[in-house]
């Protein structure tokens, strides 16, 4: 038999996922260990290999494929433990980082300080030098300031050096003699270059972008050649694939290069699951996915079979200006911590409790309430077989937790105040799924909701119903969902290089030279990783935006070469079709400026399929049945017998009416009264809301 893993780092758990040959795949979780996430991958392998009796050896031996992913860079930018980094611009341009795009983002919240820039002023050194907008030479390089400037950096001990020079993207001659000369003075520091990072216009954007993959390099190269050695010590022989931002995945070398993609890479690989799923569940091509784990509720979004990606994500008021799945998190997780404000109203986090001490019912010293404590409370949970068992958990401190935190301050008793927490973090998570929806002029009902994370079960059925939705699946994977995406991710590498031009006076040669030079690094990029050419895909997408407009929208382009006026006709059908769809309006005798041109490179190394079964009744034979417990349902005001139902027996065909709650070794599915679940041929469990 042979296997392929895949593997998650989350703030609380550690996800494993493991897929057969024949199309089984099976979920594992052991706790995310701080201080040497390692520890945290082995010991959720080693569990894997206990169920499938075999050693961690043999395991590691029939697999031939791992994909990874973590939050070490999105934690280590968080907590500000990155590289001590240090800049050379152009001359003029010192303050870019602290000016950012001029002004400040909320200008009326006087209270709050305004960022500090993400180098020090101290550190950031300009140096004579100016290419103008057409990539021609204006100035010369001074290369006696670049040898001081480098010199000064050396004395400050700074881990890594970064360069941004003005309209380097059109031409870098002078970044590339900038690290020639960064060499000669200092051939062991790593410099990182702003053309090949972020080859994009607007000055901050590709310049803070590439201080913070400069600043995550010596970290993010030394874990990937951790995690090799590991996965090479336990025996595992064949290539290593991790998570990016955008959703797919890439070679440890494109990693360490460029680590800024790893940034939030985990959640990016949720829309990747919930396409698969839907596609093959229901043949359904609009999918969001709400993905809620220990610490936080990850949004994301797939509209006709395309994960939505934007170049527009911030992280600690800094513009990432990268590729990135649109991804939308809040503090709403099973260990987000429950308090009441001075008006006497409850909160839901920001503040969790993590994986060490955990909610009060982990029994580690935790005495805050969280959503966790609550929904064991509520009988949502079994306190005899929380993570399959494997974990004792206890009602009494999450009791008194929520008594002392909550019940008492608000006068109210502790089953009122459990539930006050439930129905807070579930409307909490609602609305953040309207702010991305229906804000942003997107039906939610026309689309098929995925669920995914350990806690999403507990609240999923509660918060479409909520959107006016009607269909949901919750996998058997949704407790790894994320994880569950690198088993079925492709290889993706996109590349882009920015040329302005317009549809009325479009720059034929020059968009189709730089069409072809992007093909080719994606071809490039393919081959290196050892993508055959029938495996390989490209996708044209093109940035563009009426006259005046501040913002782009990308799209993909049905040609891959413009030839003659229907071509860019073309594109700018599409784009007036595109701007009404997003923004609500379109002006088809307006010009359109075309400003980042890109080619997507995939490839095809995703071959796995899911096992199906025969349907049968719709009838739950008996030994699916486990004992009926108490749990609450405001529908009925209090606390009611519910039949509770192994997850594991439960078989394709079978229906399930609630109020009723199927349990599963790493997730619960609570189910509504009157609402109505179907077990798919594919094991998942579908929901139709509003089904009598």
């Amino acid at each position: 038999m042979s296997f392929k893993i895949s593997t998650d780092i989350g703030g609380t758990f550690t996800d494993i996922v493991v897929v057969d040959n024949k199309g089984n795949n099976n979920i594992f979780k052991s706790p995310t260990t701080d201080k040497d996430k390692m520890v945290g991958v082995i010991e959720g392998l080693k569990i894997a290999a206990k169920y499938y009796g075999y050693s961690l050896e043999k395991l590691m031996n029939e697999t031939e494929f791992v994909s990874h992913g973590s939050t070490v860079s999105t934690n280590a930018l968080i907590e500000g433990k990155t590289a001590k980094v240090g800049l050379i611009c152009t001359e003029g341009h010192r303050d870019i980082l602290s000016f950012r795009e001029g002004g400040k983002a909320h200008p009326f919240e006087w209270y709050i300080d305004y960022p500090d820039p993400y180098v020090p002023r101290y550190l950031t050194l300009e140096v004579s030098e100016r290419i103008n907008s057409e990539g021609k030479i204006e100035t010369l390089l001074n290369e006696n300031e670049v040898r001081t400037a480098v010199k000064k950096l050396k004395y400050y001990n700074v881990q890594v050096i970064a360069v941004s020079l003005l309209w380097s993207f059109i031409n870098p001659e002078h970044e590339l003699r900038v690290a020639e000369i960064i060499h000669e003075e200092w051939p062991e520091v790593v410099v990182t270059l702003s053309h090949i990072v972020n080859p994009r216009i607007r000055e901050y954007r590709r310049t803070v972008s590439t201080v913070i993959d400069a600043s995550l390099k010596p970290l993010n190269t030394s874990y990937v050649e951790s995690l090799q050695k590991t996965l090479k010590k336990i025996g595992y022989k064949n290539d290593l694939y991790l998570f990016t931002s955008s959703g797919g995945l890439i070679s440890p070398e494109d990693m360490t290069n460029q680590p800024i993609h790893s940034i939030d890479s985990g959640p990016s690989l949720a829309p990747i699951s919930g396409k698969f799923y839907t596609e093959r569940e229901l043949k359904k091509y609009n999918v969001i996915t709400c993905d809620m784990g220990g610490t936080s509720f990850d949004i994301g979004r797939v509209t006709e079979g395309e994960v939505t990606i934007t170049n527009n994500a911030m992280l600690k008021n800094e513009k990432l200006s990268i590729p990135k799945a649109d991804i939308k998190t809040i503090g709403a997780g099973g260990g987000s911590i429950a308090w009441v404000d001075e008006g006497g109203l409850i909160r839901i986090g920001p503040e969790g409790a993590g994986s060490d001490p955990g909610p009060a019912c982990y029994m580690k010293g935790g005495a805050k309430a969280t959503v966790t404590d609550a929904a064991l409370l509520l009988g949502y949970l079994n306190k005899n077989y929380f993570l399959g068992g494997r974990m004792e958990v206890s009602e009494q401190l999450a009791e008194e937790a929520i008594k002392r935190e909550v019940a008492s301050p608000l006068n109210i008793n502790v089953i009122e105040a459990a539930y006050s927490i439930w129905n807070t973090a579930t409307a909490k998570m609602t609305e953040a799924i309207r702010d991305v929806t229906v804000w942003e002029g997107i039906d939610p009902r026309k689309y098929t909701f995925v669920a995914g994370g350990g806690a999403s079960g507990l609240h999923i059925i509660r918060i479409v119903s909520e959107l006016g939705a009607k269909k949901i699946i919750v996998p058997k994977t949704t407790a790894t969902l994320s994880a569950f995406g690198g088993a079925v991710a492709d290889v993706v590498g996109e590349f882009e290089q920015t040329l302005l031009t317009s549809t009325n006076n479009f720059d034929y040669k020059r968009v189709n030279n730089i069409l072809n030079h992007l093909k080719q690094k994606g071809n490039n990029f393919l081959k290196k990783v050892g993508i055959t050419s029938e495996k390989r895909r490209f996708e044209i997408v093109v940035e563009a935006r009426y006259p005046f407009q501040e913002q782009e929208l990308a799209f993909t382009l049905e040609n891959d070469s413009f030839e003659e006026n229907k071509d860019v006709q073309k594109l700018a059908n599409k784009f007036h079709e595109i701007h009404n769809q997003v923004l609500g309006s379109k002006d088809p005798n307006e010009i359109i400026e075309c400003i980042v041109w890109k080619v997507r490179a995939t490839g095809l190394t995703s071959n796995t399929e899911l096992f199906k079964q025969e349907e049968i009744s719709e009838t739950p034979d008996s030994e699916s049945m486990k004992n009926s417990r108490m749990a609450y349902f405001k529908e009925m005001n209090d606390k009611v017998m519910t039949p509770v139902f192994n997850g594991g027996k439960l078989k394709a065909g079978n229906k399930i009416v609630g109020p009723a709650i199927i349990e599963e070794p790493t997730t619960n599915l609570v189910v509504f009264p009157n609402e109505v679940v179907f077990v798919s041929e594919y094991g998942s469990y579908v929901v139709e809301l509003n089904q009598k």
